[in-house]
């Protein structure tokens, strides 16, 4: 015979578990808005935003430090303090302990210092990872000390929120970080510091209801949820259809909850302007 035919072998992967289209888990992602299928690592280079319906996608806190903070600038604070399970809540240590795991962090929030197109501020980034970034006592604690710090050290004070709210396995002790925070922020417009309070999706419950919202300066992501209660739960309690964009960043704008809706990609460069402006002679006395 002239020409053989190459044998090949073919495998149905059915039989092992998986589908012909199976793609390696980390490679891609979907967008949740478009359903567009985006590769993880242009998606990464992109902060998170979708290329095609400019969807912005969770950013985890240490992608927030990384896109905010100067490169090698930044110090951590406080990165030790953990929950502990005061109330002996059904299966929270478990939930702690996946947590930790998820994101390689003691808690749901990240506070500490660094430049900002060469500006110095305090900040704190929550981690949406970490338990939905629930405020407990650990994380309102480290907010509150961050807040301090700023005073002493005289440079402003920027919050990232997204989180579900105060953490239910904590009960009370949750709850009381809403007057804390709120407490050290009152503590922070009587010494003059500035308080930049940006929203990013979600912000809601008892985060929304304290610290997050009395800002000098509220800014949010575009169409970041932002609200108390959820809207389905309004509804269902009001027996009334809402609005459409209903508790969305562009909807609040409209009604003057907050002051700017910024793309992420811009919003580095907008908080560098900010501070530098409110360091200007005489911008930082009690307004």
């Amino acid at each position: 015979m002239l020409f053989k035919k190459t044998k090949y072998i073919s495998l149905d992967r059915t039989k092992h578990g998986g589908q012909a289209n199976d793609v390696p888990k980390g490679i891609v992602k979907k967008c949740p808005q478009c359903q567009q299928v985006l590769f993880q690592r242009d998606l990464k280079n992109n902060l998170n935003i979708c290329n095609k319906c400019d969807h912005h996608m969770t950013l985890s806190a240490k992608e927030r430090v990384e896109v905010i903070i100067d490169f090698g600038t930044f110090e951590e604070w406080d990165g030790d303090m953990e929950s502990t399970d005061p109330l002996e809540f059904p299966e929270y240590k478990e939930k702690l302990a996946k947590g930790q795991k998820i994101t390689g962090m003691k808690d749901g929030i990240i506070t500490g210092c660094g430049f900002i197109n060469g500006s110095k501020a305090a900040i704190a980034v929550f981690e949406p990872g970490f338990m939905g970034g629930s405020m407990g006592s650990v994380v309102g604690e480290k907010i509150t000390r961050a807040m301090e710090r700023a005073i002493n050290l005289k440079v402003p004070m920027i919050t990232f929120s997204a989180s579900g709210g105060a953490r239910m396995q904590e009960s009370l002790m949750s709850l009381f970080q809403m007057a804390k925070t709120s407490a050290a922020v009152e503590k922070m417009n009587n010494e003059g510091i500035l308080y930049i309070s940006v929203l990013t999706d979600p912000t809601t419950g008892g985060v929304t209801a304290s610290f997050a919202s009395i800002g000098d300066i509220i800014i949010a992501e575009p169409k970041a949820l932002i609200g108390f209660a959820g809207p389905r739960v309004i509804e269902q309690t009001i027996r009334q259809k809402l609005p459409e964009g209903f508790q969305r960043a562009e909807f609040l704008l409209e009604k003057g909850f907050i002051d700017k809706v910024i793309h992420r990609k811009d919003l580095k460069e907008t908080l560098g302007n900010i501070i530098c402006l409110h360091s200007l002679k005489g911008v930082g006395k009690k307004w």
